[in-house]
């Protein structure tokens, strides 16, 4: 009984981060080239993108989206000096950003077919 309520409770968890995943990617994906403008909002889009890209690693295993998580890990990375000295990118760091998160959808789009696929 308890398994069963478990395996409902994260089945529900999944569905939910399924549903709210592409509109925490376009979050993420707020044109890279505004956090290297060099004005004060620069930190609060480099620290907003951050943390979306940190929840989607953060639970990937939990809601079977490994990859997507990885991906969202490497995104995480091409930002993270920037939210740690709470600056803007470097002009690097915003191609670095961008490659990064293309692939994120890349790989999220494939595992939320594959989980549709699945009936999951």
């Amino acid at each position: 009984m308890y398994t069963d309520l478990f395996e409902v409770r994260v089945a529900r968890v999944r569905h939910r981060f399924a549903a709210t995943l592409q509109s925490k990617i376009d979050t993420a994906m707020v044109p890279a080239d505004r956090m290297s403008r060099g004005d004060g909002s620069v930190i609060k889009y480099v620290s907003d993108s951050y943390r979306h890209l940190h929840r989607i690693y953060g639970v990937r295993a939990t809601v079977g989206f490994a990859a997507t998580g990885l991906a969202a890990h490497a995104a995480e990375t091409a930002l993270m000096q920037a939210y740690l000295e709470k600056r803007e990118l470097a002009g690097t760091e915003v191609q670095s950003l961008k490659r990064a998160l293309v692939r994120l959808r890349e790989v999220a789009a494939s595992e939320l077919r594959s989980m549709y696929q699945r009936g999951g």
